[in-house]
C-alpha cells in the first residue's frame, strides 16, 4: 500500500492563498498524481500535491499544468468534476466503509460529501464555508479555455469539515486516502490518481484502492 507521511507544522491564522508559500518555507515536498488507470484515457497532465497539518487543520496544495481548463460549476456542491478539478478522498476509519470526498475545481468551487458509493450526503453550507480555498485562476466561473495552462489550488480543511464524525486532533492519526485529477468535459478527458485503481471503468469512489496517510 502506498503511504504518505504528513508533517505537523505550526500554521497560525493562515489564509488559503498563503498555503503554497508557507509549505515552501517549511520544506514540504510534492507528490505526483500520475497514474492513468484506463487505456481509453491516456492523457496525463502534470499534477502534483502536498499536504501538512497543524493538529486542527489539513493544509492541501495542488499544482497543475494541463492543455485546457474550464470552471463552469458556479456553486459549491455542483458538478465540479466536469471542470478542471483536483480531488482528495479520505476514509477516517478503515473498519467503516464511509469516506469523504473533497472535489475542488480551478475556480475554488467545492463539492464535499460523505457516505458510500451511490449513497452520499452532501455537506451543508455552513460546513463548506469553513473550508478556506484559493485558486490562482480566481473565483469567477468561466467557460473552456484551450491552451496550456498552469494553475494552483489550496485548501485549509478544518476538523469541522468531517461533519459526520467527531475528530479531536489530527496528530497521530492514520487515514486511508487517494488524490485525483479529472476533467470529464474538458477536450481531453482524464482520470488520474495517486494510487493505482484496478477497475474496468473510471471510478474514484473506490476506497479499496486508497493508500495510507500517516499524520505525525
Amino acid at each position: 500500500m502506498k503511504e504518505l507521511r504528513v508533517r505537523r507544522i505550526e500554521a497560525g491564522d493562515l489564509q488559503a492563498a498563503e498555503v503554497p508559500a508557507w509549505l515552501d518555507a517549511k520544506g514540504i515536498t510534492f507528490q505526483t498524481v500520475d497514474v492513468a488507470n484506463w487505456e481509453a484515457y491516456p492523457y496525463v497532465p502534470e499534477v502534483r500535491f502536498r499536504m501538512a497539518h497543524d493538529g486542527q487543520r489539513l493544509l492541501l496544495h495542488f499544482a497543475v499544468t494541463e492543455d485546457s481548463v474550464r470552471a463552469v460549476a458556479a456553486e459549491d456542491n455542483g458538478r465540479v468534476w466536469e471542470d478542471a478539478c483536483v480531488e482528495f478522498f479520505v476514509q477516517l476509519d478503515e473498519s467503516r466503509p464511509e469516506y469523504y470526498n473533497f472535489e475542488c475545481n480551478c475556480a475554488g468551487r467545492l463539492l464535499l460529501a460523505h457516505g458510500v458509493r451511490g449513497s452520499r450526503e452532501q455537506a451543508p453550507a455552513e460546513v463548506l464555508a469553513g473550508v478556506r480555498r484559493w485558486t490562482s485562476l480566481g473565483e469567477a466561473p468561466f467557460g473552456e479555455r484551450v491552451g496550456v495552462c498552469s494553475w494552483q489550488a489550496a485548501e485549509i480543511i478544518p476538523l469541522s469539515a468531517f461533519f459526520k464524525d467527531r475528530v479531536e486532533c489530527l496528530g497521530g492519526q492514520t487515514f486511508r486516502a487517494n488524490f485525483y485529477k479529472c476533467g470529464d468535459l474538458l477536450p481531453t478527458p482524464h482520470f488520474l490518481s495517486w494510487t493505482k485503481i484496478d477497475l474496468p471503468e473510471p471510478c474514484f469512489h473506490c476506497p479499496e484502492f486508497f493508500g495510507s496517510i500517516v499524520l505525525e
